[in-house]
């Protein structure tokens, strides 16, 4: 699945090298680096020359140290010497020795010393027990071989199959399709680089697979991820290797997905724009047939790009997320899907394009046009068929209690407006509401808070009298 596709020459030319995080340097090949140092792992040890040298050392310190002490400072010897011996006798100073504090037998007294290292009742100075020991040849446990022998540690790096890759990757793109977090989606690869060094490719097949059954918006996403995972995680190489599998596997993918030659084909086209892979991938296809779906694919990647200011229009091949879209497009767009509706009464494909629309938070907005609509429209027949609608919506969870009671307080507050241009407009919305209480959508409390403008009392009707009195 992750392998180099022997067919496809275009693939061993595109580049594999991605940019390190530190400083940008390239991570080419890792074996060659360690072959450049001559180990295999993290530890480089040292020549024999500087190992002699650190034993030479050690011995010497370990020689003058085993060295009798001298009695005083008064007492001179002269040891043998590099023109040849000459002993000469002890000269015992006893005008120095006489005013000298420390014993004369040779031997302390048992006090600390001045930097506490040593004397009766302790052990030494502090830290000393963290001192490396020092290498002495005469050691009765000193052995030679080890020394002389360079060492080599072998860095030991499991590396994950296509069973492990597709139980890493397909979770955390299916969070990333929820949190939109393409940072942490880098952070987790880039930890686990070294194991998916020959399934990188991988990445990309399963990205585009699971996008290729979530919407467009989703679509989106994962056509930013490829290109925020461009040399961090994944090559030119292995998003051009992931696309090679896609389009051999694209008579499997129709299956589940009608329109995945479509979709692969967009995907193939953004990633060009993007500059994750050069223009002649999709060049070196157009004279290789994989299969007829695979054509399809090919053609409409290329449509795209060749069509006039290509590059700037797909950056919204997959078009604009409901939280990016004006307030304006979209009370347009729910006013088209409502009269859409009322000519052709179809609820699943009214719901079908609310959903496409993706902004759960603008609910209100359709419950108030359809609930001014109805108001203007003064047809029984229209209040049916809204109220079939809201009441199949509610029951689906997709529009919740909360976006119909906004929807309804906003019709209330502007009535007074309404009532000028339809003046049944308040026997309309009573009859209308008592409808949507009775199919369960419209509680009561909200059916109390509707206004109700009261019948106008003349003078005839009552309080006359008074009235004239002032005249």
């Amino acid at each position: 699945m992750a392998r180099l596709v022997e067919g496809n020459a275009i693939l061993k030319e595109l580049n594999d090298d991605l940019e390190l995080a530190g400083g940008g340097a390239v991570l080419a090949n890792l074996n060659e680096e360690e072959e450049e140092c001559g180990i295999e792992g993290v530890f480089c040890p040292l020549s024999k020359e500087d190992l002699k040298v650190i034993r030479d050392n050690a011995a010497l310190h370990a020689k003058s140290g085993r060295r009798s002490k001298r009695p005083s400072r008064g007492v001179s010897i002269c040891e043998e010497g590099k023109f040849g011996s000459s002993l000469l006798p002890l000269v015992m100073s006893t005008r120095f020795n006489k005013n000298q504090r420390r014993s004369r037998g040779g031997m302390g007294r048992g006090l600390p010393k001045k930097g506490g290292g040593g004397g009766k009742g302790t052990w030494g100075k502090l830290g000393c027990e963290l001192e490396l020991p020092w290498v002495d040849r005469n050691d009765p446990n000193y052995e030679s071989d080890p020394e002389d022998t360079p060492t080599k540690f072998h860095a030991l790096v499991p590396e994950m199959g296509e069973e492990d890759m597709q139980k890493l990757v397909e979770p955390l793109i299916l969070e990333y399709f929820e949190n939109s977090d393409a940072g942490e989606v880098i952070y987790t690869l880039q930890e686990m680089l070294l194991n998916i060094r020959d399934h990188r490719s991988m990445i990309v097949s399963i990205t585009v697979e699971l996008a290729m059954e979530h919407k467009s918006s989703h679509r989106e996403l994962a056509s930013v991820l490829l290109s925020d995972l461009y040399q961090k995680v994944i090559s030119q190489r292995d998003i051009g290797t992931g696309y090679d599998y896609l389009l051999k596997q694209l008579p499997d993918l129709v299956f589940d997905n009608p329109d995945a030659t479509d979709v692969l084909g967009n995907f193939i086209a953004r990633s060009i724009a993007d500059d994750c892979i050069p223009p002649k991938f999709l060049k070196s296809y157009k004279s290789c047939t994989i299969n007829d779906y695979a054509v399809k694919a090919i053609e409409r990647a290329d449509a795209l790009l060749n069509m006039k200011h290509g590059l700037v229009r797909l950056d919204n091949i997959w078009g604009t997320g409901g939280g990016v879209r004006p307030v304006k497009y979209l009370v347009k767009q729910i006013i088209m899907l409502l009269k859409e509706y009322i000519s052709s009464e179809d609820i699943h494909e009214a719901t079908q394009c609310l959903q496409d629309l993706e902004v759960p938070h603008f609910h209100h907005e359709l419950v108030y046009e359809a609930t001014v609509m109805v108001i203007e429209s003064m047809n029984v027949h229209t209040e049916e068929a809204i109220c079939k609608l809201l009441q199949s919506l509610f029951r689906s969870f997709i529009v919740t209690i909360d976006q119909i009671r906004n929807g309804f307080e906003r019709v209330f507050d502007i009535m007074p407006d309404i009532a000028i241009d339809v003046p049944t407009a308040y026997t309309v919305l009573e009859r209308f509401c008592d409808r949507c209480r009775k199919a369960g959508f419209v509680t009561d409390e909200l059916n109390r808070k509707m206004p109700s403008r009261g019948r106008k009392r003349f003078v005839s009707e009552g309080d006359g009298g008074r009235f004239k009195e002032y005249w």
